[in-house]
């Protein structure tokens, strides 16, 4: 179970403070970033307000202030005296803002998958329909397992995280039915290619590595689906991908407060 050391919510038409709501199940938007160092930096943090004000439009949660107030409130709860290694989640439907910031896990290389047959409502986007994935998330340990979300026999997405298939040094995603956070965003400018096909359950055994990529794994290494018979062959494009984010992560600027 997750330990917060901040929750807060606010009314979002005027930003006055009310009793916590984490919003999970309503109607809204959220995103997770990552909060490193002293001072603060936020990794793709410029990404992530772009992509959630533009959710936050098509779900029809519109105010004139509202990348002003989100910033506001990310400010108001970020220290300059700090150090960060910490998971801070903004959600908005629309009528409440919630903040929350929770210390960042790192996965370990004895990675694991539980298969479940579930697919997300509305699955491009980072919406709040996640209490079925957070039912699994919670009774886990989350440095060492996460779910893998199939349906119709596909693999999809984790419960965190988007999801890379590495066969002969080729990298392969699902077609659709995902959202592309802003760390699978970063990749896909930097590797060559990124193939798009329907990674199904009765091929996973042709598969060298499978990667997870995200705001709070960063790039991650699965070592079994114990479910399906499936382990790791290779560190190959692990240590690759690796590389790429510990450049991002060095060249991320701080925070603007």
């Amino acid at each position: 179970m997750a330990i917060y050391s901040l929750k807060k919510s606010y009314q979002l038409k005027d930003l006055q403070e009310i009793d916590f709501k984490d919003l999970w199940g309503d109607h809204g938007i959220f995103t997770t970033m990552w909060v490193f160092g002293k001072p603060a930096k936020i990794l793709f943090f410029d990404n992530h307000i772009k992509n959630m004000i533009k959710s936050l439009k098509d779900y029809k949660i519109k105010k004139k202030s509202l990348k002003k107030d989100i910033l506001k409130i990310i400010n108001q709860n970020l220290s300059k005296k700090k150090n960060y290694n910490h998971l801070l989640r903004v959600a908005l439907n629309k009528k409440i803002f919630s903040i929350s910031l929770r210390k960042r896990i790192s996965p370990k290389l004895d990675f694991n998958l539980k298969i479940v047959n579930l697919k997300r409502e509305r699955p491009q986007y980072k919406n709040l329909k996640y209490k079925k994935i957070l039912s699994y998330l919670s009774k886990m340990d989350n440095s060492r397992s996460d779910i893998c979300l199939l349906s119709n026999s596909k693999l999809l997405e984790t419960g965190t995280s988007n999801i890379l298939f590495i066969k002969d040094n080729k990298v392969f995603t699902p077609k659709k039915n995902y959202y592309e956070g802003n760390t699978y965003k970063y990749f896909k400018s930097k590797i060559k290619r990124i193939i798009k096909k329907d990674v199904l359950v009765k091929e996973i055994k042709s598969y060298d590595e499978i990667l997870l990529i995200g705001s709070g794994k960063g790039v991650a290494s699965v070592k079994t689906i114990r479910q399906l018979g499936w382990k790791r062959k290779s560190l190959n494009q692990f240590r690759n991908f690796l590389k790429f984010y510990r450049s991002a992560i060095n060249k991320c600027n701080l925070h603007k407060f």
